[in-house]
């Protein structure tokens, strides 16, 4: 299928330049999802020609690369496995709140995605019998939960930079056009025969300040996830939600956003993850006196609990005054009987982190960890097709996608299981680009709207041109701050309420915020104003639907209400932005809907491990 090429063009308007570009499928994120989509895309359409990507920052420096540990597929390359104990083990880790339908598809074609990246050039550990070497992970068993299972297929400690690396040099191969260091801002809509459709993605220029307008017939959205909205997280900086934040702009709806996974082993003080393959290769969470306290919390698998009981089960530690250092407010993960071999050959990353950054040397010592701000379970709504939906009722946006960890399928429900995520990427991601190439063969471009960029235009003008007192910098310390107090791992409608007055307060300061750069170029100043902007927005309706959530589930602990509540909350939660965003109370702006949870074969009864 040829791609409409139209010889760029550009015109100018109060002082901006802003280019016009045409292709069959616009992807915005180059990182595993956007690039995996753009792959597929290319060899279903025969040509790489038809697929534009937009992205923030190089693809191979996407956040996809910091992911360590795995990516999950019942191989039996090690031990006995198959897809239907993965697709257990997904519905019982997500709580039963996972859409049982999406986890078997997860489940079924894990494996080819794995043969996937084998057969583009991924360098996986191998067995001595030369077959993909697999490692334990939390949640991941043998028999419906009766013991560890090894599953996760890895690559070192390196296996997202593995993945994120394999993945740039087939786009490569497949001549896929990237635009780099271009910020998706908004996306244009238009109404065609009755219904609302995608024209066009929005974005600004780092190098020039320039605008681009993407039309494209198929639009996917593989922004990543938002935990920069959190002070200690291991996202990177980039990760403010940028994607998810123009869905939520544009009256979209937004899903399970109350859900927000913390991992158990970022050093303490830090954030920087530490993989859960170091568990997955024995390593022993200790407390200050040198117990194995995982086995009063879950007593058949320990360490290897999925990560919101792990995380959970540390704090309650500290609280509980059994936490170590000067300030008793960590635990320890014990690497030290694992030897020397096994840290420098399987997990020489963290090995190295834990040196340079804590100065501590997991060979010999045990390493400070606390939970970390990790990932958003939550995010825009889709079906099993990666087709981006507008409604409690699954009603269907033509020709947009999404795919990954700004997507909710639901595949993870209230707490995602590691290694699942590298999977989702893959298996959703490559569903999202070979949907959006089949749309775009019979659909029509949707026409441009004549003032597409004017939003964009009146965003930058107004910050860049902005003569306030606040420092972006001091109002995302300040939002980072009370999320952590606040919104982390224990919440109560206490904590909710005071972070969401906090919120409004920065929400309404951000209106008199000061951007010193005034230039065009390089703007970085300028382009952290407006990620604030997309920060402020989502911390807002984390808190408004965890506020609203009154049970404990998955990655949302309510003190408050400590016991699941399937009676009243066996739902995904839908949230609406419809009115006035200037009031304190978010629900005189925020509409609060409801999906029922798709089962098949998995009825919930009470998670135990």
């Amino acid at each position: 299928m040829a791609a409409e090429q139209l010889k760029d063009t550009v015109k100018e308007i109060d002082g901006v330049k802003i280019h016009y570009h045409r292709n069959e499928v616009v992807i915005v994120g180059a990182g595993g999802a956007g690039m995996r989509a753009a792959i597929e895309a290319a060899e279903a359409a025969g040509t790489g020609a038809v697929v534009d990507v937009v992205t923030k920052i190089y693809p191979t420096r996407s956040h996809t690369g910091a992911a360590q540990g795995g990516m999950a597929a019942a191989l039996a390359n090690v031990e006995e496995d198959n897809w239907e104990w993965h697709t257990y083990d997904t519905v019982k880790g997500g709580d039963y709140l996972v859409d049982q339908d999406s986890a078997e598809i997860l489940a079924k074609e894990a494996i080819d995605a794995v043969l996937d990246l084998e057969n583009m050039g991924l360098p996986f550990n191998r067995t001595p019998e030369g077959k993909i070497d697999q490692r334990r992970f939390g949640g991941h068993t043998r028999d419906h939960g009766k013991s560890p299972v090894r599953r996760a297929c890895y690559a070192a400690d390196r296996t997202g930079h593995m993945i994120l690396q394999t993945l740039y040099q087939n786009c490569v191969k497949q001549q896929i056009r990237f635009f780099n260091e271009y910020y998706a801002l908004d996306v244009s809509f238009a109404e065609v025969d009755g219904k609302r459709v995608p024209a066009a993605v929005i974005a600004y220029e780092l190098k020039t300040g320039d605008l681009h307008v993407f039309q494209g017939k198929s639009i996917v959205f593989a922004t990543g996830g938002f935990g920069k909205v959190f002070k200690t997280t291991s996202n990177a900086h980039t990760l403010t939600g940028d994607g998810v934040g123009i869905i939520w702009r544009n009256n979209l709806p937004l899903e399970d956003m109350e859900f927000f996974q913390f991992h158990p082993t970022g050093l303490a003080g830090l954030g920087i993850l530490l993989t859960e393959g170091a568990r997955g290769e024995g390593a022993i969470l200790r407390n200050d006196s040198g117990e194995r306290f995982m086995e009063r919390y879950a007593p058949t698998i320990k360490d290897l609990a999925p990560r919101d009981i792990v995380a959970r089960s540390m704090v309650q530690e500290v609280l509980d005054g059994r936490g170590a250092g000067p300030n008793k407010d960590y635990v320890y993960l014990d690497c030290t009987h694992l030897g020397a071999e096994v840290l420098e050959t399987k997990l020489p990353d963290i090995t190295e982190f834990a040196r340079t950054y804590l100065g501590v040397d997991p060979v010999t010592e045990p390493v400070p960890v606390y939970p970390t701000a990790h990932y958003a379970m939550g995010g825009i709504p889709t079906n099993n097709d990666a087709q981006v939906i507008s409604d409690d009722d699954d009603t269907v946006i033509p020709g947009l996608f999404a795919a990954g960890e700004c997507a909710c399928v639901s595949v993870h429900g209230s707490n995602r299981l590691g290694t699942n995520s590298l999977l989702d990427i893959n298996v959703f991601g490559k569903r999202a680009g070979r949907n959006a190439v089949e749309y775009a063969k019979t659909a029509d471009y949707a026409p441009l709207p004549e003032d597409a960029d004017g939003f964009v235009r009146t965003l930058v003008r107004d910050l860049r041109d902005s003569q306030g007192t606040d420092s972006v910098a001091d109002l995302r310390r300040e939002l980072q701050e009370t999320m952590d107090t606040n919104v982390q791992v224990f919440r109560t409608e206490d904590t909710l309420n005071e972070a969401t007055k906090v919120i409004h307060s920065l929400r309404e300061r951000y209106r008199n915020i000061h951007v010193s750069d005034k230039g065009q170029r390089y703007n970085t100043e300028l382009l952290e104003a407006i990620e604030l902007g997309f920060l402020l927005d989502l911390a807002e309706v984390v808190t408004y639907c965890a506020l609203n959530r009154q049970e404990s589930r998955g990655g949302h602990m309510r003190d408050d209400f400590p016991k699941r509540d399937d009676e009243n909350w066996m739902h995904h939660t839908m949230a609406y932005l419809t009115g006035d965003r200037s009031s304190a109370d978010p629900a005189d702006h925020i509409t609060l809907g409801q999906k029922p949870v798709r089962m098949t074969h998995y009825v919930p009864q009470e998670r135990k491990y």
